[in-house]
């Protein structure tokens, strides 16, 4: 009897763990709110939905592109607001050497790699560790040996929390279990100061705080330069509208710019978004040495929220990051990450209106 009794309460404790890891585990939609700011989030790619944010007279809007339901981010292919990775960027004919060995990578671009392959950590459904509804909620998701061809067992997190006023951190980490991997991570959030559904961002003012980018092919796979922004349409030394050097360049921006980055996860600023009619301004801070910037050239014709259609330079995306294409380029700084080591990656949007 007592063996009985054993067992059924085996069963019982087995079959809860069960229910908990299938309720971390189902996708659903989750509010980060404190005052009038408020943040949705999705466990499905970890994706920022919306963000609502008070313009200079109270009024609030949702600042980021997206879609109403999950069904439509499983179809996005502009990977609105996720985090994308293993290794974030392109690949250069998706493969790479580590160790002496190659490693041939699942293409998605032509040939090379983009955002981690066909199923990157943005299609993916990851966990919910813990979730505060006025503080935080922390993702995380175990990239397995061989996923999109990369080595090694990976235990990623991503938690994204509100501090002070009006201010988001994304904190993503990662630690390799078994061999050494690249690890690069990247928050592909599409901003619009404006709103979501104000049409283009040609009058946001922009300021990035780099003085160099990383050039790059016609497949826009860096040729492994980096040269000095001064005297091109890529300088952003000093805040000025995105229009304004726009008609120089053939398909608007979509570059990595070498921050002004003292190394060992020194912490600065990277960038300030300013938009005159709400008033709204965001400063983004990092501990990466590039950031991503994409005038969404690419996006084309898009369904969005509330069936608002979206265009090309609807929205601005500022993805902090390491360099593209770094695991080719050995002068680049290095995104290998060893077994005993922890990536993190810190990012702070500090929003005001005025």
């Amino acid at each position: 009897m007592a063996k009985i009794w054993e067992m059924c309460l085996f069963l019982l404790l087995a079959f809860s763990i069960v229910r908990v890891f299938e309720a971390r585990s189902t996708i659903g939609v989750y509010e980060l709110k404190r005052g009038n700011f408020s943040v949705k989030l999705t466990n499905y790619g970890a994706i920022v939905v919306s963000v609502f944010l008070p313009d200079r007279n109270g009024k609030l809007d949702d600042v980021v592109l997206g879609f109403d339901s999950i069904e439509d981010y499983k179809n996005d292919t502009a990977y609105f607001g996720a985090i994308v990775g293993r290794v974030a960027n392109r690949i250069k004919g998706a493969r790479f050497i580590l160790n002496g060995k190659k490693y041939k990578l699942v293409p998605n671009e032509g040939n090379n790699m983009l955002h981690g392959g066909p199923k990157g950590f943005s299609d993916v459904v990851w966990q919910v560790e813990s979730y505060n509804t006025d503080s935080y909620i922390t993702f995380t998701y175990n990239s397995t040996n061989g996923e999109e061809g990369f080595p090694g067992d990976l235990h990623v997190s991503v938690t994204y929390m509100l501090i002070n006023t009006n201010q988001l951190s994304v904190i993503m980490r990662a630690t390799p279990l078994s061999k050494a991997t690249p690890v690069n991570l990247a928050s592909h959030t599409y901003w619009n100061l404006a709103g979501h559904n104000s049409g283009d961002v040609f009058s946001h003012q922009v300021q990035l705080l780099a003085d160099k980018i990383t050039p790059v092919d016609k497949e826009l796979i860096p040729t492994g330069d980096i040269l000095p922004v001064k005297g091109t349409p890529y300088d952003f030394l000093h805040i000025h509208e995105v229009k304004s050097k726009f008609h120089e360049l053939p398909n608007g921006y979509d570059i990595n710019y070498v921050l002004k980055y003292e190394g060992d996860g020194h912490f600065h600023k990277a960038a300030v978004v300013y938009e005159s009619k709400s008033g709204r301004k965001m400063e983004l801070w990092t501990n990466q040495p590039g950031l991503q910037f994409y005038t969404s050239n690419l996006m084309g014709t898009v369904k969005g929220k509330g069936g608002v259609t979206y265009n090309n330079y609807d929205a601005i995306c500022l993805e902090t990051q390491g360099f593209p294409d770094a695991v080719n380029h050995p002068h680049f700084p290095s995104q290998v990450v060893k077994p005993g080591e922890r990536y993190e990656h810190v990012m702070v949007y500090r929003f005001t209106a005025n």
